[in-house]
């Protein structure tokens, strides 16, 4: 007998629709049953791919006996954290206050009023390394609350009280970007970064494209020590172990120091923002390595996370057959086969560091001892003959692994991961030459505005045809970037009269009096608190999306209104990006555009015309992050930006203005004239 999650859309929701434990999904009809018959509520948040929430699935929501407890005791809640991330947001703050630590599955006690009074996050069936057992915590909830009611009412709402304060930003209206803030970010960036290992802070590491982008955007600027950090970050973790060399893509995090044991999911949020890392290194240094790990990782996007009407899919799970990683990883036997009757067996072994015994149990995750270039050259080898080796050896992996039954796919389409992908699709469609990114950009932009901005707002959640649940800050202002990102590539002003349009939506719905924004709209239904959050997670903050959008909007259309606004909240903010650069990652970016010059630049004149194609490419011929183009026929559209106002053809030829600040330089028809205005 299914509970009450049969009728929902989210894939983790449904794995638990027949689960014994009588499940609600947030909403109106759970929360009024909790304050009727006034019992707690216990709220479980995970996602599809988390391994440990399809453990404690097994171990405890599929057992009666612990089922019958919760019937009896609680009001069970069950929440997909990718489709409500302000639930997830408030309630795991509340954890963290109370535990010192959160995570996933994310295990919370409330009151009939949603005020937190007990939380943790996994609990075993049995005592277990410390870990009371799972009953003993249901139990000793339900006679808190029948014996010490008062005291966990005062104490929730407390709780509730704090979390609200979290909300609330330093806005001392005579607080500006302090003219030296991106050298004190890198110089913060650099003294905590790890020059042995790759990365910030201990195991388990988590890759941070952001601080990445950071140290790439100030490479661009000549600073040499951010550019040799993010090399050394991006060469280790393409190396294999939580890069998937067979089929491309990361997985979410490695356990240990070496990048060499993941945890074994493949998120779409990690791999499409680890890919534009990848490309603009590509872009900064001319590393063909680079390169192919960008494009390695968008293939597999459009090979395993691709609906056909043109969405992104969020995941892949860790699991299949009931074990973590073991699509993954390859026995001796099972590279012998494959690889000895094609001659490249001995090649592997030389490449990969394959230890007597394994290295992950009895089986190999494969990584390779070093970067290609030097185990080339160790093998006096040319190193593309190397590359082109590897690439039959993983081709043919890859076929053999195809068979293999695979991991879950969470197929719903999120409308902010969407837009990280789109965004770097459509940048590597023009820095790469690729007609099939730029196709796969248009169609998700397509697909977003259409199946998820049915009426007059954005919804977050598409799956199996059927979009739901109100979007949120990230949603819009993702969008936005996703949007401006594609217009450079493809220069169709419906998509940037859409990013406007979005711009307008998000201001009235989201905007918050006293600086920045909410996460949620102004008519959503109340919770505890009204969250706005402004770190950056594993995702960027939606406030962190949210100013550098309007920055970018503010180049084209000349709005002081948004540029104030985003300097606004970035000034709120900056000291503590200082103290805590990783945590602020896309906020960086967004200083990086409030204080440094841009270029902007309108293109104009015959869309068929050869010499308007010479001019786009020597745009996009190099890693220019400043820069914001518009290219158009002359007269352009009345929806076009203003930045393409009063920009005719020079003697009817394609022509470029380069401009800074609306203020341009003599208009030029050649590419070598431009080439040279763009580096001066």
């Amino acid at each position: 007998m299914p509970n009450h999650l049969i009728h929902e859309t989210s894939p983790y929701l449904l794995q638990h629709a027949h689960n014994p434990v009588d499940w609600h999904p947030w909403g109106p009809q759970a929360l009024e049953k909790a304050q009727q018959e006034q019992k707690p509520i216990f709220l479980s948040i995970g996602y599809a791919a988390c391994h440990w929430c399809h453990v404690m699935e097994h171990e405890s929501f599929s057992d009666t006996e612990t089922a019958a407890i919760l019937n009896e005791h609680f009001v069970s809640i069950k929440v997909d954290r990718e489709e409500r991330p302000d639930l997830d947001g408030i309630y795991m703050n509340a954890v963290v206050t109370m535990t010192g630590q959160g995570g996933w599955p994310m295990s919370v006690f409330l009151t009939p009023n949603g005020e937190p009074f007990y939380g943790g996050t996994y609990f075993p069936p049995v005592r277990r390394h410390g870990m009371p057992a799972f009953r003993e915590v249901l139990l000793s909830a339900a006679r808190a609350w029948e014996n010490d009611r008062a005291e966990i009412v005062r104490a929730g709402q407390s709780l509730a009280e704090h979390i609200a304060s979290l909300t609330r930003w330093n806005t001392d209206p005579a607080h500006t970007l302090r003219p030296g803030l991106l050298e004190q970010l890198t110089q913060s960036l650099l003294g905590s970064y790890d020059w042995t290992q790759g990365g910030w802070g201990r195991a388990p590491r988590f890759p941070q494209p952001m601080s990445i982008e950071y140290l790439l955007l100030r490479s661009a600027r000549g600073e040499k020590r951010a550019l040799d950090a993010a090399n050394h970050n991006l060469r280790i973790m393409s190396r294999g172990g939580m890069y998937d060399v067979v089929g491309g893509g990361f997985h979410r995090y490695s356990t240990d120091d070496r990048w060499l044991a993941p945890h074994f999911e493949k998120m779409l949020y990690d791999n499409a923002q680890l890919a534009r890392a990848y490309l603009h290194a590509y872009q900064l240094t001319g590393n063909v390595d680079f390169r192919d790990t960008c494009t390695e990782t968008l293939d597999f996007i459009l090979r395993e996370l691709t609906d056909p009407l043109g969405g992104f899919y969020s995941s892949l799970d860790a699991d299949s057959e009931g074990h973590e990683g073991l699509f993954y990883i390859w026995s001796p036997e099972d590279l012998a086969e494959v690889l000895a009757p094609l001659g490249l067996l001995e090649r592997f072994q030389q490449v990969y560091d394959l230890p007597q015994g394994g290295n992950f149990g009895p089986r190999f995750i494969l990584q390779r001892r070093a970067d290609l270039p030097d185990l080339a050259s160790a093998l006096d080898l040319n190193p593309d003959t190397l590359r082109q080796e590897l690439r039959s050896a993983h081709l043919a992996l890859l076929q053999a692994r195809s068979v293999r039954p695979r991991p879950a796919t969470d197929d719903k389409v999120l409308v902010s991961w969407n837009a990280l992908a789109l965004v770097t699709f459509a940048e590597a469609a023009r820095a790469l030459h690729r007609p099939d990114y730029l196709a796969a950009a248009q169609k998700n932009a397509a697909f977003l505005l259409s199946a998820l901005h049915p009426t007059d707002r954005l919804l977050r959640s598409w799956r199996a045809g059927q979009a739901h649940l109100d979007a949120y800050l990230e949603d819009y202002a993702g969008l936005i970037l996703g949007l401006l990102a594609l217009y450079q590539s493809d220069p169709d002003p419906r998509w940037y009269s859409a990013a406007l349009s979005l711009m307008d939506e998000m201001q009235a719905g989201y905007a918050d009096p006293a600086g920045g924004f909410f996460d949620t709209r102004a008519d959503a239904a109340p919770l505890i608190s009204r969250p706005k959050d402004y770190q950056d997670n594993a995702t960027p903050s939606g406030n962190a999306l949210a100013a550098q959008a309007m920055l970018l909007l503010a180049e084209y259309s000349g709005s002081a209104d948004l540029r104030e606004r985003a300097e606004s909240a970035l000034a709120a903010l900056q000291e503590a990006f200082v103290r805590h650069p990783t945590a602020f990652g896309q906020w960086l970016a967004a200083a990086h555009l409030a204080l440094e010059p841009v270029r902007q630049v309108a293109l104009v004149g015959n869309p068929a015309d050869p010499a308007l194609q010479k001019l786009v490419d020597v745009l996009w011929s190099t890693y220019r992050p400043n820069l914001v183009a518009a290219i158009s026929a002359f007269p352009p559209s009345l929806s076009a930006p203003a930045l393409l106002a009063d920009r005719p053809p020079r003697y009817g030829n394609a022509t470029a203005y380069v401009c800074q600040g609306f203020v341009c330089l003599q208009p030029i028809s050649t590419p070598e004239e431009l080439a040279a205005q763009l580096a001066t």
